[in-house]
């Protein structure tokens, strides 16, 4: 077994990536060690090379989202062993440096940030999963105040009608599908180009117009379109579930707003629940990939033209 691993590194703001040998990762008592196979890319991603917005020093490894299998468990990690497939959340444990970002021969992470991959997803498809579901969930729970039933069954919510900004990104997609499975009856609209609305639809959304209780906001839409704050429902609660994008929102006195990030869902109750329930809900038929992948190209060197083509714009995809 070889006593090093590989990291694809980022030299500075604006700098270039280079392929560093590390020493092998081992394991905390409750941290898996991934041997990644695929990795996802995020819209932060671009951000941090292009702009550093969330790094804390150079040089640095990105990368929030990645599929592989389980190279090394801690002592008290009961749930995975080696060999098995899985996905996770990546890259957001600052205590810990690089070593749980996604862009690496090896990345080590909290077990409770993986789920077993169901075997009908490919490790591409299964690597997209991550940061989009538990972001989504968060914006629900946390955002907008509304219990996911197959986290927390005790909860209820007299939400009757929620808007979805974004509807088309990864977020926007997993939020219908979650905001649907805990509010069966709800009016469910989302916002996207026409040419996804057949697919939104079908992941849950309505097609008629409603004064709305909340808006999960996917892509901080409401920062360019003030005016999406009448669209809430005058005498409803006006809950207002806004997603981290690094762009600030001016949100109207009387709204109840909340920013969101994905780990959050994990001071939740029932939280620690939240990434082997997707699995579940995967295997279930409940919960489908949101956008499609695509796969941009194979090794460490797909990774600085997937983030070129991302930075770009992309629309209802995800590489």
């Amino acid at each position: 077994m070889s006593k090093t691993s590989l990291q694809y590194q980022l030299s500075q703001k604006g700098g270039h990536f280079a392929i560093v040998s590390i020493p092998r990762p081992t394991p905390g008592p409750n941290e898996i060690c991934i041997r990644m196979k695929a990795v996802a890319l995020n819209p932060v991603d671009w951000k941090n090379r292009a702009m550093g917005i969330t790094i804390q020093s150079w040089p640095t490894v990105l990368g929030h989202d990645g599929a592989g299998v389980v190279d090394s468990v801690g002592d008290s990690v009961k749930d995975f062993k080696v060999g098995d497939e899985v996905f996770a959340l990546c890259g957001t444990d600052k205590g810990e440096g690089d070593r749980a970002a996604a862009f690496q021969e090896i990345a080590m992470v909290p077990s409770h940030y993986a789920a077993k991959k169901p075997a009908f997803l490919t490790f591409e498809e299964a690597s997209s999963l991550g940061v989009c579901y538990l972001t989504a969930a968060c914006a629900i729970t946390v955002g907008l105040h509304i219990p996911l039933p197959y986290i927390d069954p005790t909860g209820g919510s007299s939400v009757k009608s929620i808007l979805v900004l974004g509807g088309s990104s990864t977020v926007g997609g997993a939020a219908i599908q979650l905001l649907r499975l805990a509010l069966p009856s709800a009016t469910i609209l989302a916002t996207s180009s026409t040419k996804h609305h057949a697919h939104l639809i079908s992941l849950g959304s309505d097609s008629k117009r409603a004064g709305f209780d909340a808006i999960l906001d996917a892509v901080t839409a409401a920062a360019s379109q003030p005016d999406i704050f009448s669209a809430f429902n005058p005498t409803g609660p006006k809950t207002y579930s806004q997603v981290v994008t690094g762009v600030n929102v001016e949100v109207p006195q009387g709204v109840d707003s909340t920013l969101i990030y994905a780990p959050q869902i994990f001071g939740e109750k029932g939280g620690m629940n939240a990434m082997p329930g997707l699995t579940d809900l995967l295997q279930s038929g409940k919960f489908k990939l949101p956008v499609k992948v695509e796969v941009v190209g194979k090794g460490f060197d797909a990774i600085e033209h997937g983030l070129d083509k991302l930075m770009k714009g992309v629309s209802g995809a995800n590489f």
